[in-house]
């Protein structure tokens, strides 16, 4: 996946971050209005999520895409110094590669709480990309569907 990501006036981000969001077992969780003053302030989305559930995309500046199944390959891309909010469909496996960040030494990572289907909920921006729809009588049949066009 393409990368979009511009690292430009991120170095110098230091946020109150304690004032955002809930801790659980040591992990940060914030809502997507958080998510925007932390992207506002500097901070990236790091969405988690494989190119088939890219239909739904966040309308940001700064959004890194990574399925979870490459983080374990790719991880050392990421930049260290800027705070990733990391995010998937509901908010579950991006979890699971926050923990395995944390334990690689990265300490600047929150979790979106409910992911894009959250973010979509509180009318955060959106685009969605209807070339990318899936289509299919069963989830294990699923395949892109064609566009008339």
């Amino acid at each position: 996946m393409t990368i979009l990501y511009e690292h430009r006036l991120l170095v110098n981000m230091e946020l109150q971050i304690e004032k955002y969001g809930f801790v659980i077992n040591g992990l940060r969780h914030v809502s997507g209005r958080e998510s925007m003053e932390i992207l506002k302030q500097g901070g990236c989305i790091l969405d988690l999520r494989p190119d088939f559930e890219l239909v739904r995309l966040l309308d940001v500046e700064h959004i890194l895409y990574y399925s979870y199944k490459e983080i374990g390959e790719k991880y050392q891309e990421l930049p260290q110094d800027t705070w990733l909010i990391l995010m998937d469909a509901v908010g579950m496996r991006s979890k699971e590669v926050a923990f395995f960040l944390i334990g690689k030494g990265y300490n600047k990572i929150l979790n979106l709480a409910g992911g894009v289907v959250e973010w979509e909920r509180d009318g955060l921006p959106v685009i969605l990309d209807k070339t990318r729809r899936l289509t299919g009588s069963c989830v294990c049949q699923l395949r892109r569907r064609e566009i008339n066009k």
